[in-house]
């Protein structure tokens, strides 16, 4: 970690912090995972030493399925930290807002893809926000933060995953919310198949039946 230059703070987060930093004549973005005074030292460092090795070998297992993300260059599991490739590009949060509807379309489609490649090898994301996306100069969409990711293939996280994608379209691009989900169903549906795809919607419809049940009981109980 004695090659780090320059390191500027882009992103503090509840568990980490990202520097944008030159290495070894590149630049990279370090992600640190920051020790929690609340916990127990020794089960903080666990925990911050299994997050750090299982997040890179999500990244890693996600590239194996064809998604792309950030190369890694070095696992510093002592420091909790990972350095991997700076993507240069814009956040698919931005790019919606400013495309047309046709190239909307494009984006979204690709991203049901790539998120059908996750789910078809096992990977749940976990966080899917199109903050959590990047398109290159060259159009390649990367999929990136996969700290809240796991290995799980029951209909049910995935369900949860394209949930978090439809409230994620709601709540930042609610004015084609519905035209971009369907736009990644779209693109789901091509890797998975309509039957698997139809599956999950339905998990995601009881995901949000439960939500709006909550919800009316907490209105009902105040």
């Amino acid at each position: 970690m004695d090659k780090i230059r320059r390191p500027q703070l882009i992103k503090k987060g509840a568990e980490a912090s990202l520097y944008l930093a030159d290495w070894h004549d590149r630049r990279v973005v370090m992600k640190k995972r920051l020790p929690k005074q609340y916990r127990p030292s020794k089960m903080d460092e666990n925990i911050r030493f299994y997050r750090t090795i299982h997040e890179s070998q999500l990244m890693h297992e996600a590239k194996k399925a064809g998604v792309p993300t950030p190369t890694i260059f070095l696992v510093d599991v002592k420091d909790s930290t990972i350095v991997m490739e700076f993507v240069e590009g814009k956040q698919v949060k931005q790019l919606l807002s400013e495309a047309s509807k046709g190239e909307r379309a494009r984006i979204c489609f690709r991203i049901g893809e790539l998120i059908g490649r996750l789910h078809k090898a096992g990977i749940v994301h976990g966080d899917l926000t199109t903050s959590n996306m990047i398109q290159d100069s060259e159009g390649k969409i990367f999929i990136v933060d996969f700290g809240l990711g796991e290995i799980n293939d029951e209909l049910e996280a995935k369900g949860v995953d394209l949930h978090l994608m439809k409230r994620a379209l709601q709540s930042t691009h609610f004015q084609f919310a519905k035209e971009c989900f369907d736009n990644v169903i779209s693109g789901y549906s091509e890797v998975l198949g309509n039957d698997v795809t139809q599956c999950v919607l339905g998990k995601v419809a009881e995901i949000e039946r439960r939500g709006r049940y909550v919800a009316e009981r907490k209105l009902e109980t105040r």
